[in-house]
């Protein structure tokens, strides 16, 4: 990639970095998911201390897996402006194509909430208990903002990245999170609304005031590029082809949770299972963020020289045991219950439903690690094809694992889901394993 200006880029892209400067750069993103982490478990524990909390706990819980399919098509954005805008003409570029994408996106939530289309969705195809369907109609109408301000965030935060103002990105999730808990205790003071509500008009709050700061922060960013030409700028059938399938991917890969949410509601003890699994995967999301924050730092430190390379396999490896030993620690020993019933807030009866799929799944920070590095070799060498590819095995494991165990053995839909999670996600790490050889893109 052609060199530009400092404050642009940053030396580790062009120079080998060592593992105390990798970890520097890697924290304040590491500190943005961990904060992001928190929100999950902080709406639940609010959810589910507000009347009613089972119902509003699977409300809330469709209505966000309904939104983050929505989402999905941007989750990507960061990425794409991570590995491709270098100059002017790339940010324009890019900047057009994600407002198409939002327009998309905020167009097809807008359809999902209108009623004839509601009822057949969620109570014909999903089959949801009518009191938490009407809970989650009113919880994703207020999350019709939340999609397109994700996908515009995750653009500035991708610029922030590439600039190697990683910190800009964190005290934009401070941002979010104060929103969100302001949000919060306004919400809860009204006393008006159920606890599905109070979540959504958080999310939504956090989410729009981090896309403000993000954008506010990468300002000086954008002056820069906008005066830099910058290599050869993608065209935009550069752009569809690079993109086209990370979008499926998430698409695909966020698909899950409404797939999940289907069988949930056909198993055994449904609305229990509906009413765990947001905490359970709240947490686990908690150590899955070294991974998740990790892939766009590779695909940073990787650049087109990928003289990193040895040392972001390094790191990876370290990242993946620290994560799975730190949630085994939770999961495996009675801290478990600490954690389940006196911060989540969830009763005896419920966190014991809560236990066996904590167990079954404490692997998955250690995979979410290596699907991370996996596609940052992908996303560097320009080959994004077989990212889709192994989300469509992932799924595609997570069904077959749902269907035996919830259709033929009648499992605890909690317990389905978390086997199906882990079979899926082994199924595609194992898909992605060629990625890791080869070598760099080349110009």
């Amino acid at each position: 990639m052609a060199a530009v200006r400092t404050g642009v880029t940053f030396a580790a892209m062009t120079t080998p970095i060592s593992l105390p400067r990798l970890v520097r750069f890697w924290l304040p993103l590491q500190a943005t998911w961990l904060m992001m982490a928190v929100e999950g478990p902080f709406l639940a524990a609010v959810i589910a201390r507000l009347p009613e909390p089972t119902f509003n706990l699977a409300a809330y819980g469709v209505a966000f897996a309904l939104a983050i399919i929505v989402e999905a098509p941007v989750i990507m954005m960061m990425s794409a402006a991570t590995a491709l805008v270098d100059g002017a003409e790339s940010y324009r570029r890019l900047r057009a194509f994600l407002w198409w994408l939002n327009g998309g996106i905020t167009a097809a939530m807008v359809v999902l909430l209108l009623p004839p289309v509601w009822d057949l969705v969620a109570r014909r195809l999903i089959g949801l208990d009518p009191t938490v369907a009407d809970l989650a109609h009113r919880s994703l109408l207020l999350l019709l903002p939340w999609p397109a301000a994700i996908g515009y965030r995750r653009f500035c935060q991708g610029l922030l990245i590439r600039a190697g103002l990683t910190r800009r990105v964190a005290w934009g999730t401070v941002v979010r999170l104060a929103a969100m808990v302001g949000t919060t205790i306004t919400a809860r003071a009204t006393g008006e609304l159920p606890g599905a509500a109070v979540g959504a008009c958080a999310l939504s709050a956090g989410v729009l005031a981090e896309a403000l700061a993000s954008r506010l922060m990468a300002a000086g960013t954008v002056r820069e590029l906008l005066r830099t030409p910058g290599a050869a700028p993608p065209t935009w059938g550069d752009i569809h082809r690079f993109y086209r399938p990370l979008a499926l991917t998430s698409t695909i890969a966020l698909a899950v949770q409404p797939l999940v949410t289907f069988f949930m509601v056909k198993a055994r003890s449904p609305v229990e299972s509906l009413a765990v699994l947001p905490v359970i995967n709240a947490l686990v999301f908690v150590f899955r963020t070294p991974g998740l924050s990790y892939q766009e730092v590779a695909i940073a430190l990787l650049g087109r020289s990928w003289d990193n390379l040895a040392r972001v396999k390094q790191f990876a490896a370290l990242l993946g045991v620290l994560a799975t030993a730190g949630l085994a620690a939770i999961a495996l020993t009675p801290l478990v219950d600490v954690w389940l019933v006196r911060v989540s807030g969830l009763s005896p009866e419920l966190a014991a439903v809560a236990h066996l799929p904590l167990r079954i799944i404490v692997v998955m920070p250690a995979l979410s690690v290596l699907l991370s590095l996996q596609r940052s070799l992908l996303v560097a060498r320009r080959t994004t094809g077989p990212i889709t590819w192994a989300s469509v095995v992932e799924v595609t494991g997570i069904a077959v694992v749902l269907l035996v165990t919830v259709g033929g053995w009648d499992w605890v839909g909690a317990t389905a889901a978390a086997t199906a999670y882990l079979v899926g996600r082994l199924a595609a790490n194992l898909w992605l394993l060629r990625s890791m050889g080869g070598g760099p893109a080349r110009n």
